[in-house]
């Protein structure tokens, strides 16, 4: 692939890294010191009190919404976004909750908050509010609004490392925060995700939850010991605080994570340099450009036609497999969500047209690899290709 989505995103210092942990007599694999070191790594690099490392974002989505139902068993509304990953929205249906859409703002792809706020009922649980692609999905209103009315906010800040809101990372503004670090993300683990909080009772939970329910992983003594004499007939090096699930990440990841940690900045600075020398050379005519920029920590060139054009969207794809080119239509995820067969049963026939921003994603969006290792030179190919499309 001339054009991929990414490439090397794992370096030789981080194989050679994982290689120095192996050569040691008697390596530990297993969740263990290293994962613990990332973690802490990674709640200082955000700004956040406690961080907890799983083997993908998809299940710090699952987590996230498993802690919400111990604080709402009873279940109720989780307001979601119809462009986002699949994870975000089966987390919320197989924790009891019941999706609510809010369609997207065409100048963040996340989504809109005079839909959020309007969508906002006396069953609502929760906002969960996907930063796509890098950009701040956050608005002061709607962080203002969530306050008066006492409705956590979960963000989604899997594509968006280091995107920040007025100076402040995202991730340090909702009650929990979810990161991934999959192979084409800002940063990789191969596999991996987190889950951030300032909330300590988030915390001890998801540690119990990643691993079985187990009480022994929390690493409050205090807390530790009140579950031990609650239960004083079982082993306490076996007491199940919940049904619970094994999502614990490795040694390696935890190496790897140190590893490329370092170089985050770095590279999200070359990664917005090449976002804004595309978005300046694009034609206007033709593409939208009138992103928002502000905080931005860009994680695909965003390609989204001007105006609905079935036509004019196939020519451009027949050029971009013409000069090799990866691309992904329908931006994050696949497109809108409610046109998806696992949500058949959720919605109305025919629900998805009620949602016109993601609809126009849905055919004339597509996205395009940047990354660190991007020349310039590359760049301005990519631009030629696309602007010569008519």
């Amino acid at each position: 692939m001339t054009f991929p989505l990414m490439r090397n995103n794992i370096r030789r210092e981080d194989l050679d890294a994982v290689i120095e942990h192996l050569k040691q007599d008697d390596p530990i694999l297993t969740n263990g010191p290293k994962v613990r070191a990332f973690e802490e790594a990674w709640s200082e690099w955000l700004g956040v009190r406690y961080s907890v490392f799983l083997n993908s974002g998809a299940s710090a989505n699952l987590l996230s919404m498993a802690v919400l139902k111990i604080r709402y068993p009873q279940g109720g509304e989780v307001i979601v976004p119809p462009l986002t990953w699949i994870s975000d929205i089966a987390s919320v249906l197989q924790n009891g909750f019941t999706p609510v859409f809010a369609d997207i703002n065409p100048h963040t792809l996340s989504m809109d908050t005079g839909e959020i706020l309007s969508k906002i009922t006396s069953k609502t649980r929760a906002v969960f509010l996907t930063h796509v692609q890098g950009f701040d999905g956050l608005t002061d209103e709607l962080i203002d609004a969530l306050k008066q009315r006492d409705i956590p906010l979960i963000e989604d800040v899997c594509e968006s490392h280091g995107a920040t809101h007025n100076g402040r990372k995202l991730g340090v503004f909702g009650w929990i925060a979810n990161f991934s670090f999959y192979y084409a993300h800002h940063m990789s683990t191969i596999e991996g995700g987190m889950v951030c909080t300032d909330d300590e009772s988030v915390y001890q939970q998801v540690r119990m939850l990643r691993s079985h329910g187990m009480v022994r992983e929390v690493d409050n003594p205090d807390l530790r010991a009140d579950y031990q004499a609650s239960h004083a007939q079982l082993n306490p090096e076996f007491i199940f605080a919940y049904p619970a699930y094994n999502m614990r990440n490795t040694e390696i990841g935890g190496i790897l994570g140190l590893s490329q940690l370092k170089r985050l900045d770095a590279n999200i600075v070359r990664r917005n340099r090449n976002w804004r020398r595309f978005l300046n050379q694009l034609d206007v005519s033709k593409y939208r450009t009138d992103f928002k920029l502000d905080g931005v920590s860009n994680y695909a060139f965003n390609l989204v036609l001007r105006q609905a054009d079935d036509a004019f969207a196939q020519r451009l794809m027949d050029k971009m497999r013409e000069h090799d080119i990866e691309y992904r239509r329908g931006s994050a995820g696949g497109g809108n969500q409610l046109r998806q067969p696992y949500l058949r049963d959720f919605v109305s026939e025919g629900y998805y047209r009620h949602f016109p921003q993601t609809e126009h994603i849905h055919f004339y969006g597509f996205y395009i690899g940047n990354f660190p290792d991007l020349k310039d030179v590359e760049v301005d190919q990519i631009v030629a290709i696309l602007n010569a499309v008519e």
